[in-house]
């Protein structure tokens, strides 16, 4: 593999680091979650252990670089928080997303050695979600979309997204899967009468939404999404979304006659790229090696929301004693740009 070094404004003469779960947010897409009578996401922002997070969401400039430069942080590909305006019904979705993606493309065009970014997607309204794929994508410049999830009851399975699916198997671009809070009915059930602000905790970052985008992953498999568009490439983060950890398990579905054209652990190997957004676990990084290999996993540090700073993601790849040279290089920066060579 051929490594890249740093250029531009960022240190010259180390192992380039692109990162590829860095959230922002836009003013408008926040004042629209205010307005939702149920209020699951505006609580979710608003949540006192955030402090200091939501600032640095909205901030799009020297702050979050330097930021960057604390973490070691080359390129961060920036995208709408969870759960970007899959919330909002389609007359706000709609507007909100072209806006978004918008000043994303603006951003990046600034400092284009710093910053790429994912699309945010309406896909209350499916059609304009692929006509918006297809936008950000040949139009603007952007390197794919962020899902986050299902839609409300709408998995990311249902037929009427497949004009965004089709999208995204004819641009060969990736899409990053990021979780949401499950729905209520599942919070209340299952995340429910501990505390109310450790409810909401519990139920998102900590565990629940995690096995929700897992669910949402193997749906994509289970119902021949990537069977009818075997081009689509997926990449699931916090080390595949739980997946991964049961992958053995779950191959069980091998020998149930179910319509799969493959092995199932072959999706995941050939449709699916891993990041660990920030959490530096040499376990994780271990397993996602040995049942998927070192060409599928890249690298995110889940900015703002973790702690990376003073250098501590960077030396988790280049003072890795279980990665070679060769296997840094890919981490870093050389999975992505394969994935992403034929987008302009």
């Amino acid at each position: 593999m051929t490594r890249i070094w740093a250029t531009g404004d960022t240190v010259p003469g180390r192992r380039l680091l692109v990162a590829l779960e860095e959230h922002t947010i836009t003013p408008a897409i926040a004042a629209a979650w205010q307005d939702l009578e149920e209020g699951n996401s505006a609580s979710y922002l608003d949540q006192p252990v955030l402090g200091a997070i939501r600032d640095r969401l909205l901030e799009l400039g020297e702050q979050r670089l330097r930021d960057m430069d604390d973490q070691g942080v080359d390129v961060q590909v920036l995208s709408i928080t969870t759960p970007g305006v899959q919330n909002l019904d389609g007359v706000r979705a709609v507007p909100l997303a072209r806006q978004a993606n918008d000043l994303l493309a603006d951003v990046v065009a600034g400092r284009p050695h710093r910053f790429e970014a994912f699309a945010t997607l309406p896909t209350t309204d499916p059609r304009a979600a692929a006509d918006e794929l297809r936008r950000a994508v040949s139009e603007l410049g952007l390197k794919g979309a962020m899902l986050h999830g299902r839609t409300g009851d709408m998995h990311l399975d249902d037929p009427a997204l497949e004009p965004m699916w089709q999208a995204a198997a004819e641009l060969r671009c990736p899409i990053s899967l990021h979780p949401q809070i499950p729905r209520p009915a599942v919070l209340d059930a299952y995340y429910s009468g501990l505390d109310p602000t450790f409810d909401t905790i519990f139920g998102s970052p900590l565990i629940g939404w995690h096995y929700d985008t897992g669910v949402e992953l193997l749906r994509l498999i289970f119902a021949g999404v990537l069977d009818r568009h075997p081009d689509i490439q997926l990449i699931a983060n916090h080390w595949g979304e739980v997946v991964l950890f049961y992958a053995d398990r779950i191959a069980m579905v091998d020998n149930l006659g179910t319509p799969l054209a493959r092995p199932f652990q072959d999706y995941l190997r050939d449709n699916v790229s891993y990041t660990g957004s920030g959490i530096m676990s040499q376990r994780y990084l271990r397993w996602t090696k040995e049942i998927v290999g070192i060409e599928r996993i890249l690298y995110a540090s889940d900015y703002p929301y973790i702690d990376t700073g003073q250098g501590r993601g960077r030396a988790f790849i280049d003072d890795n004693p279980d990665l070679t040279d060769d296997e840094r290089d890919a981490i870093s920066h050389g999975n992505w740009h394969r994935l992403t060579a034929h987008l302009h």
